[in-house]
């Protein structure tokens, strides 16, 4: 009898209409799914990341088993370890798989001899960004959202956008509200076997809440809730996707508002962009979403979410090495949880982080990685425990917007500026200040901001590298204005050291 062949599965590929598991068949192939034990006791992962991933391997290896397929699901040290057990047992005449979405994995398959096929995971290929990518002096997002909008056609009438503008953020702006207002519920599974399962199998080095059925770990499970999020919350996206609220205050649904939810679906295959942005598309053209809501949302998935992609495996291998503003503070207590903070905004981050493995962008953004930013943090520390605290966290995910975007590690390849702010911008984004200890309004003196303060520390500090950049000739104009310059530097090497403390 002719040996099967075997179509390997990764735990970010759960998807059976996708690559190299779209074509297999019952009496060609067998399927193996591994475990890496190894990998999962690697590092502080969240007990919510690592349960999605498994739980959704282990849902999709019994619905393929119930297909018909033989199905090799193994735990083992490593995923090489499992290879080879898989090899030594069954003797595949082929092991294939689709293209790995990380650097260091896609490496692997090539010396192990697996073959990859063509992965649709996203709507612009890999190789297709390095096209887009050759010759450009700036790799502009802009650019590259408005490409991806001419090729594949969303929101668009003829060669034009939709409403006559590319670009509807300056209608997506608005403040908190103040109405105490409901926000929408993300649905919830209640845990089953599988679930119990996997949490019993975790190590006992993860880290964080336990999952609340959230996180979809089938793809019946992200269908209904992408249906859900565009019939009943996308109409209210874009308006407030940049505001951030404190659930004490608002509500305990107040951490989502009017997000999705569905990167973890997304980034583990369960949930294809096309079908996402197809079901925006339809839900606008039915006159069911204002076109601000509509265009937003694409925005991030078919521009952002694809460009990250595509500026990661441009710049890998030497990506992790990124550290244009030469910063090396460690991770302070204060993110990982070791150690209580009087910072309100980023009190509020931890405590979601903790609960539920995740938060939206401009959390991630202006609260985390802006202190990292600008107290001097280790971009690759920054990116790496992001990786491991967010229920979506991947490497392509977190190096582009933690080395590009959030710290500038990358020297301006994605932003021509540092994203750095004060407390001004998180007042008037959220209500975060309102009770805290610090005012956003001082630099000075054991009530500052600690943003504020190192705000201005920042630029200080930074005169050489970033002086020259047209971006930020108003803020060092600002800063040469500064009396209390000499004052907010004491002060800013006091707030580093009680950063660095726990005791900030």
């Amino acid at each position: 009898m002719t040996a099967l062949d075997t179509v390997w599965v990764f735990g970010d590929q759960l998807n059976r209409g996708i690559g190299a598991l779209r074509d297999a068949r019952v009496d060609r192939d067998r399927i193996l799914f591994v475990e890496s034990t190894g990998h999962c006791a690697s590092r502080p992962f969240h007990r919510q990341r690592l349960h999605l991933v498994l739980a959704g391997m282990r849902r999709l290896a019994a619905e393929l088993a119930a297909e018909g397929f033989a199905v090799d699901h193994r735990r083992a040290p490593s995923l090489a370890a499992g290879l080879a057990a898989h090899r030594a047992e069954h003797e595949p005449g082929v092991v294939r798989a689709s293209e790995p979405l990380s650097y260091g994995l896609d490496a692997f398959c090539r010396r192990a001899g697996v073959e990859l096929v063509r992965s649709e995971q996203f709507l612009c290929h890999r190789d297709d960004f390095a096209t887009w990518a050759a010759g450009r002096n700036r790799l502009l997002l802009e650019d590259f959202y408005r490409w991806q909008r001419r090729r594949h056609g969303y929101l668009m009438d003829g060669d034009e956008p939709v409403g006559g503008r590319w670009n509807l953020d300056a209608d997506n702006r608005e403040r908190p509200p103040k109405d105490r207002r409901d926000w929408p519920a993300l649905p919830a599974d209640p845990l089953d076997d599988v679930d119990r399962a996997v949490l019993a199998d975790l190590p006992p080095g993860a880290v964080g809440a336990d999952p609340q059925g959230w996180w979809a770990t089938t793809r019946a499970g992200a269908l209904e809730r992408l249906e859900r999020f565009v019939d009943e919350v996308l109409p209210g996206f874009g308006p407030f996707e940049d505001a951030m609220l404190r659930t004490d205050r608002n509500g305990a649904n107040a951490w989502r508002l009017a997000h999705s939810g569905l990167s973890h679906a997304l980034n583990v295959g369960l949930l294809l962009p096309g079908e996402v942005c197809d079901a925006v598309e339809d839900a606008y053209r039915a006159g069911r979403v204002p076109l601000a809501s509509a265009e937003g949302f694409v925005r991030q998935v078919l521009g952002w979410r694809e460009y990250v992609w595509g500026v990661y495996w441009l710049r890998m291998p030497g990506y992790v090495e990124a550290n244009h503003l030469e910063a090396h503070r460690p991770l302070p207590p204060a993110f990982t949880g070791a150690a209580p903070t009087a910072m309100r905004c980023v009190a509020e981050a931890v405590e979601g982080i903790h609960e539920r493995a995740w938060l939206h962008h401009i959390q991630r953004l202006v609260v985390l990685a802006n202190l990292g930013t600008t107290a001097g943090i280790e971009p690759m520390a920054l990116a790496r425990w992001m990786a491991e605290s967010f229920v979506d966290g991947a490497e392509w995910v977190m190096l582009p917007n933690v080395l590009g975007m959030g710290t500038f590690a990358d020297g301006g390849s994605m932003s021509t500026k540092p994203y750095a702010t004060g407390g001004a911008y998180l007042k008037r984004m959220s209500d975060y200040c309102s009770g805290c200890r610090f005012d956003p309004g001082k630099r000075t003196g054991p009530d500052a901001c600690p943003f504020t303060t190192l705000y201005w520390d920042f630029l200080d500090r930074n005169r050489t590298r970033l002086r020259g950049n047209h971006r930020l000739a108003q803020p060092y104009a600002n800063l040469d204005r500064l009396a209390d310059l000499a004052a907010v530097r004491v002060r800013a090497a006091e707030v580093l050291d009680l950063l660095d403390a726990g005791r900030l």
